[in-house]
């Protein structure tokens, strides 16, 4: 008796507020709503690229339940934008996701709109290399109409990509001599070689590679001052047989935008993909190309920055790179294999492995440069330099080659780990010489060991160690050293004067710092 009077009451006490309450009773908008943002900014987007999707968020601070009668791009079906209301995409045929009716918002409570575009750059009229597209969202019309901007940078660019079959679906791959025998084989890395009118990249459009843009033998591939180059994801440039890559960089003026650098990154626009490292593959020099030049280029955000394979016996080094950066790799900043490298006024900072990784033996000469590692988003399990002289294979068998020289001079070899460089040798034929550097090892297990007799003087000449480099933002990749660094004037003449300005054409020669760049007094914040 008494659950049943118990349930007599709820009951009646549930159609009481029930009868009192007008649930579902919507009233028309008056023109009150409150957005997030008056103006939605969609990132810088090339042609014929969908955006990301970026959202507005609506208020009905009222305190009644309200519809909207009408939501809308100014620009009607025409619009480049499309937009989705918590997760509904409006009238369906041509005015799918761009208009949209009787909305309703219950009071006190919110909606979310979702805005993507993808515009073709050639139908908004005009010959500009880049186009400010904008739209409006209108909400409701006549005296109640409220509007919210919605405005993104739509960039032309020249596009690179492979061929694909429309029945099949299979994409074009590239066929070159992989094993030496003079012969074409089949790979299956997807890409192309490019065409004879496509081996200079100039600084009027940039460029978006789709798989790898290959470069054939007895072919240059040639990048002018101020190039930009965009990878797509799993995307790069492979030198093979006989082919080379000239980057023709040149100092800029302006630190910040760098407008003469060659910049290769991904080709994602957005703020938040700025310093992602692993977006796309590598500049691949394959066994056989010759001849490689890069000066004054930034390469960051890839799995590898630079991947150099085999000529260690080059007359001319297989790679020869100044005055340039590589930051926010994924794996390595420079991978040597058996290779023959010179860098001046190279910079490599913030590698999940090793900023530079010179293995299976090679030659290696690097001059006042800055080889650091202040890699912070997970474990890595190399330090900043590494050099070996083996390799090992699937059945566990060790394979040798020398190590003809590795030779750094002037340089910084720093990071965030101790020790910060790895010398590993199987073979009978392994020279090096750290010559005035600033290194980081603090390690007693090994410190006068094998490798590391720092009192040797074949192998180690006034370096100093583990003293504070004093980097501006190592973790921001700005690498500069304050007047407070240990590298300051530890620099010898002699190199200095073989690389007489730093990377920044600051004059070294009176009193040379270690590494790429001259010391300066930083700027109180």
């Amino acid at each position: 008796m008494k659950r049943l009077l118990s349930f007599l009451l709820c009951f009646g006490i549930l159609l009481f507020w029930s009868s009192c309450r007008n649930d579902f009773e919507f009233t028309p908008s008056k023109g009150q709503l409150e957005f997030a943002k008056d103006t939605i900014y969609l990132d810088t987007v090339f042609t014929n690229i969908g955006s990301s999707t970026y959202n507005l968020k609506v208020y009905n601070r009222s305190d009644d339940d309200i519809v909207i009668p009408t939501i809308q791009f100014e620009n009607g079906v025409n619009s480049r934008y499309r937009m989705n209301i918590d997760g509904t995409t409006g009238l369906e045929g041509t005015q799918e996701g761009k208009f949209f009716e009787d909305v309703e918002l219950l009071a006190k409570d919110s909606l979310f709109i979702f805005i993507e575009t993808t515009i073709d750059i050639s139908t908004l009229g005009g010959l500009e290399n880049q186009f400010l597209y904008t739209d409006k969202i209108l909400f409701d019309s006549g005296n109640n109409q409220q509007d919210v901007d919605v405005v993104t940078l739509v960039k032309d660019a020249v596009f690179i990509y492979p061929s694909k079959d429309d029945i099949t679906g299979i994409v074009e791959t590239l066929s070159f001599d992989v094993d030496g025998d003079g012969t074409p084989d089949e790979t299956t890395l997807e890409g192309r070689f490019l065409a004879d009118e496509e081996l200079t990249f100039t600084n009027e459009k940039p460029y978006v590679i789709y798989g790898y843009a290959g470069v054939g033998a007895g072919k240059t591939l040639t990048m002018e001052a101020g190039a930009r180059v965009h990878f797509h994801a799993d995307s790069g440039i492979i030198v093979t047989d006989n082919g080379s890559l000239n980057i023709n960089g040149a100092l800029s003026t302006d630190q910040e935008t760098l407008e003469n650098e060659v910049i290769l990154e991904g080709d994602r626009l957005e703020p938040l993909y700025e310093d992602i490292p692993g977006q796309w593959g590598t500049i691949w020099l394959y066994n056989g190309s010759e001849n490689n030049t890069i000066n004054y280029a930034t390469i960051k955000n890839a799995t590898i920055g630079v991947l150099s394979e085999g000529n260690q016996d080059a007359t001319n080094d297989k790679l020869t790179i100044t005055n340039s950066q590589i930051y926010n790799v994924s794996s390595f900043g420079i991978l040597g294999r058996a290779t023959s490298i010179r860098a001046e006024n190279l910079v490599i900072n913030n590698a999940g492995q090793s900023s530079f990784a010179g293995t299976y033996g090679g030659k290696y000469n690097f001059t006042h440069c800055t080889i650091a590692n202040y890699w912070n988003s997970s474990f890595r399990q190399f330090p900043a330099l590494l050099l070996n002289d083996f390799i090992v294979d699937e059945n566990n068998t060790v394979f040798t080659n020398d190590l003809v020289e590795a030779n750094f001079n002037n340089c910084i070899i720093y990071g965030n780990d101790n020790p910060e460089f790895l010398l590993e040798n199987e073979g009978e034929v392994f020279n090096y010489k750290f010559t005035n550097c600033l290194l980081r090892f603090d390690n007693n297990n090994l410190d006068g060991q094998g490798n590391y007799d720092f009192e040797n003087l074949t192998f180690y000449e006034n370096n100093l160690f583990n003293q504070d480099p004093d980097f501006e933002d190592p973790f921001s990749n700005k690498m500069r050293i304050g007047a407070d660094s240990a590298a300051d004037g530890i620099g010898l003449s002699i190199f200095a004067s073989q690389v007489p300005n730093d990377i920044l054409n600051v004059s070294r020669t009176v009193a040379p710092d270690a590494g790429a760049y001259q010391s300066v007094v930083f700027d109180e914040d």
